[in-house]
């Protein structure tokens, strides 16, 4: 009977039946040798070289990912589509800004139609909403050229979102440049008072300070500076005839040059774009109407701006913008006026009905039960907020301060 060959360190022989092919003692070398005829654990260089490309790929990608913070947004963004994550069960949900809708609102003041009193309160509500309030250092470029369209709508475009950017400027077609097409928001105001709160301010400024006409008005002569109203409208100087007295139509008609010129063309398509573009338009006569339905309309940006407005202070500071001096054409001249401004007027008339239709579907009540019936002649009547056009800009620093303190 054959003996069980027995291992020099004791115990029975691994390999009862022999070496392995080649002689090879047993050990830890012949072992890796039957490994690596596994054929599964085969390695040939091009598996090395992609191994490693693949580290490499993962290193660049986490030093990317600790540069910039955090995960792509992206990534973030498909992770939480498909479900939970391990970023999200250790960190939370990525801290993201949602904007409200709509993010992108523009105020194309029309001057002296309130202007200076919203922007006032505007930049209150900035500071307690933090939405992004862009203003404008240049007031009375309104008509712009082709590449100063493109500009200015690039440099509104991309401003921090949410914003309400606010100057006196035309209507501008975002869409027709590529861009998103904003929200507008704008207030008008009766053509004739809108026309004498114009012509007396830059004459004799406002309560703010005697001397501030001289400041804007440094070249107008003496003569012209105490030129009568009457006279002048009689007399049809260039300053209360047309196309000078053809001013807030442009505002929503747009930048084509015929928007420039008085008449139907420029009449219907600026309520055109008053049905298609801007969310509300309001009176400035209803003033704190105008406020309670941009409050409801865009409760992120005007949110308690009523309660503002009605804040004494803001009373005492309105008070100090009433036009100086104004005083009232004759009828005649009213009348006049009256008939080269017919298309200012059909236009006004538009805006304030669907104002009060809109106030009507709110449940507001409107000062007159039907349309008020257009005269043959009217006399102006000063309101409380009248502002200038060239000074939207100064600051009241005193009374911000102590409107933030409360």
């Amino acid at each position: 009977m054959k003996k069980k060959q027995q291992h020099p360190g004791g115990g029975a022989d691994p390999w009862p039946h022999g070496a392995p092919l080649g002689g090879a003692a047993p050990g830890l070398g012949s072992w890796k040798r039957r490994v690596s005829q596994l054929p599964f654990l085969r390695f040939s260089l091009r598996d090395y070289g992609f191994c490693m490309a693949t580290l490499l790929v993962f290193c660049l990608g986490s030093l990317f990912y600790q540069l910039s913070g955090g995960p792509p947004r992206f990534l973030l963004d498909l992770r939480q589509y498909l479900g939970n994550s391990t970023y999200l069960d250790d960190h939370g949900p990525p801290p993201s800004k949602v904007l409200p809708f709509p993010s992108q609102v523009v105020y194309n003041r029309v001057g002296k139609c309130g202007s200076r009193t919203v922007v006032l309160l505007l930049r209150i509500l900035s500071e307690k909403h933090g939405f992004n309030l862009v203003t404008s250092d240049i007031h009375n470029k309104t008509r712009l050229t082709k590449n100063e369209q493109m500009e200015l709508i690039k440099n509104i475009s991309t401003a921090e979102q949410p914003y309400l950017f606010t100057r006196h400027v035309h209507f501008l077609n975002f869409s027709r440049f590529g861009g998103d097409q904003p929200v507008y928001i704008n207030i008008i105001r009766d053509p004739v008072n809108r026309f004498l709160s114009n012509y007396f301010f830059r004459r004799f400024g406002d309560w703010r300070g005697e001397q501030n006409h001289m400041i804007r008005t440094p070249s107008m002569r003496q003569e012209e500076r105490y030129l009568d109203i009457n006279e002048c409208i009689l007399e049809n100087y260039p300053e209360c005839s047309n196309p000078r007295l053809f001013y807030i139509i442009p505002y929503f008609c747009g930048q084509h040059p015929r928007c420039r010129e008085p008449g139907e063309w420029a009449l219907e398509r600026a309520k055109l774009n008053v049905n298609e573009n801007f969310l509300l338009v309001g009176i400035l006569e209803e003033l704190e109407d105008v406020l309670l339905l941009l409050e409801r309309f865009l409760p992120h940006y005007f949110k308690g701006v009523l309660s503002i407005y009605k804040d004494p202070e803001h009373r005492k500071l309105g008070n100090m913008t009433v036009t100086v001096r104004k005083t009232v054409p004759s009828p005649e001249a009213v009348q006049i006026l009256y008939q080269r401004m017919r298309y200012e007027y059909e236009f006004y008339h538009y805006v304030k009905e669907q104002f009060h239709l809109l106030k009507r579907k709110f449940g507001l009540k409107s000062r007159v039960s039907q349309p008020a019936l257009r005269p043959q002649f009217f006399i102006p009547t000063p309101l409380e907020t009248e502002e200038p056009v060239g000074d939207e800009e100064q600051d009241d620093e005193k009374w911000l301060e102590d409107i933030y303190k409360r």
